[in-house]
């Protein structure tokens, strides 16, 4: 069992490069199924969630090769319709992100219950609300759900909730409609931008993406491209989280300002100092005092759930009281129990953590819960008093890459091992 071993005590300096958003290139992978010319991703990290959805392409008999370069060249014009791989589907959950797609080029999709991180309830109600109606015809049995629509037909589709995977998979449906769809209440994230941009770059017609009102005019087929995707901006906000609890300063190349702004003004009210440098270049200072806070996280452009338990152990060590109120996923506070192992003074009360900061906290060893979790244990683990052992490695691989070696760039004393 691999684990990742941190001696805290060193300070941060130099620069890091982040890679692009895995939320961002999932869905993009995915939306390749609309389109049976050539597309290029530029620059693909080969996360682990990114290993299994290509593999579940490839059992469905699409091309798919990984250049030398760091590009990801997909041809599905040879897709089959088949089952799905129920292994990989339950792996995770933007597995699920199939059936948009393969609904509106086969007419049909029957896919297993996907899995992901066990961070909460994330029903995949709003999905079907969608597609039924843009016309298809839903059953759900034995842990499998399959829709059937032979011609998709545009529709006005209201979100109870600004759902990032439904309006992903409603988008990708609604592309080769018939006719006009509009997704109201739509998640206003940065990646849902990045989706209908690479949409659009091969012949989509979608308005307002990233503004809350998404509108969809169906067009017949689309055309092949090259297409790079926005920076990772949870990364680029792990690591000014990291220069944060070392009170260090460092340069994030891949950083852009607009993405990270509820995570930077959340820093900034505690203390951390940033200089933007231009083409997404932000040298973070995070020396000095720090100062408590309070955090409510929402859908953006309210605070990243993805960012709550990496400040959470920032907070940790802040002296003073500091609450975070976590709305989105109602089980996402694992880490703390964690983090309390390490000498934290964390308390629950239903969604709600109150965190008193504390001097010191001590290396032990310490599970990433979830793929946040872990990147917090990391965070801990800088600022930790002797060695912290960090397991269950493969939360942290899903969506961050070679994270030991861009901290050890930095100058933490951090190594993987087999154990």
């Amino acid at each position: 069992m691999e684990k990742i071993i941190v001696e805290g005590g060193n300070k941060l300096r130099g620069e890091v490069n982040v890679s692009l958003a895995k939320n961002s290139v999932l869905p993009i992978i995915v939306a390749s199924i609309l389109n049976p010319n050539d597309i290029v991703i530029k620059n693909a990290p080969m996360l682990e969630d990114v290993v299994v959805l290509t593999d579940l392409l490839s059992g469905m008999n699409c091309n798919i090769e990984s250049t030398v370069n760091g590009d990801l060249k997909i041809n599905t014009s040879n897709l089959a319709e088949v089952n799905l791989n129920s292994e990989l589907i339950r792996k995770m959950r933007a597995s699920f992100l199939i059936m948009g797609p393969m609904l509106s080029r086969f007419g049909r999709c029957r896919i297993s219950m996907p899995g992901g991180c066990n961070i909460g309830s994330r029903p995949i109600d709003l999905h079907l609300k969608g597609f039924k109606l843009l016309g298809a015809e839903i059953e759900t049995e034995h842990g499998y759900v399959e829709a059937k629509g032979k011609k998709l037909i545009g529709n006005r589709i209201y979100l109870d909730f600004p759902s990032v995977g439904a309006t992903e998979n409603i988008l990708m449906a609604a592309v080769l409609a018939e006719g006009t769809t509009i997704i109201e209440n739509a998640a206003e994230e940065p990646e849902i931008w990045d989706l209908a941009n690479f949409l659009n770059s091969m012949g989509a017609k979608i308005h307002g993406a990233g503004v809350g009102k998404i509108t969809i005019e169906g067009v017949d087929s689309l055309k092949g491209v090259e297409y790079k995707p926005i920076y990772d901006r949870v990364e680029a906000g792990t690591f000014m989280v990291a220069a944060a609890i070392t009170n260090s300063k460092i340069t994030i190349n891949g950083a852009n300002e607009d993405h990270l702004r509820p995570t930077i003004e959340k820093l900034k009210e505690c203390g951390v100092k940033f200089e933007n440098l231009g083409e997404n270049k932000i040298l973070v200072d995070g020396t000095g005092v720090k100062s408590p806070v309070d955090i409510k996280t929402l859908p953006y452009p309210g605070f990243p759930t993805d960012m709550q338990a990496q400040m959470m152990a920032l907070l940790a060590v802040t002296k003073g009281s500091s609450i975070i109120t976590e709305t989105v996923f109602e089980n996402r506070f694992m880490h703390v129990a964690e983090l309390v192992r390490m000498g934290a003074n964390i308390k629950i009360d239903g969604r709600t953590a109150i965190i008193e900061g504390v001097g010191s906290l001590t290396g032990c060893d310490v599970k990433a819960t979830d793929l946040r979790a872990g990147a917090a244990m990391i965070l801990a683990g800088l600022v930790a008093q002797g060695k912290t052992e960090i397991s269950d490695l493969y939360h942290i691989d899903r969506g961050y890459v070679d994270i030991e070696e861009k901290f050890r760039g930095l100058g933490a004393n951090i190594y993987r091992v087999d154990k």
